[in-house]
């Protein structure tokens, strides 16, 4: 099995931009890229087993920081996992994501679903793809299991865009 790693750690927001501004104001941390998922993003949409058949967004933003990402969602629509968060605890840390290679998913998949801990969300962006375990009763968060797939550019960035890297 190829080596695993932590890839992101991920915060529930009500609003957004409000939640970036205070990470760049406060941490430092941007700029972000901030994306809308919508089904005409996000394909093979899964909530707890069921296809999302009915419409949806969620505008998710992400940073660097070190080798890990930082992200933060906030829902609008629809049916999700996020929304349950968001009743239940309100503002907070949601998931954190833990790269698996493509090779290596199923097994990881299969290993987990053998201990009790099913998917519970589910879909893909471009090449990227994402399962979110039921881990939150034994971890207390959960867990995302994704391959860590090229995603195209952000819609929009705050505060800007970053500087093209020199060659």
């Amino acid at each position: 099995m190829s080596e695993r790693k932590i890839a992101q750690v991920c915060m529930m927001s009500k609003d957004i931009q409000k939640s970036m501004e205070k990470y760049w104001k406060i941490w430092g941390v941007g700029p972000w890229g901030i994306h809308n998922f919508t089904p005409e993003i996000i394909r093979d949409f899964m909530v707890r087993g069921k296809r999302v058949e009915e419409d949806f967004e969620v505008i998710i933003a992400v940073t660097g920081l070190g080798d890990m990402q930082i992200e933060l969602i906030q829902p609008v629509k629809g049916p999700s996992i996020y929304w349950e968060f968001l009743d239940k605890k309100g503002e907070g840390i949601h998931h954190i994501k833990e790269y698996v290679s493509d090779e290596d998913m199923e097994k990881v998949l299969n290993e987990y679903k053998q201990k009790g801990i099913e998917v519970i969300q589910s879909g893909k962006f471009d090449d990227d793809v994402f399962y979110y375990l039921d881990t939150e009763p034994t971890l207390g968060y959960l867990l995302e299991l994704g391959n860590c797939g090229k995603v195209r550019e952000p819609a929009r960035w705050y505060p800007t865009a970053p500087k093209p890297k020199k060659e």
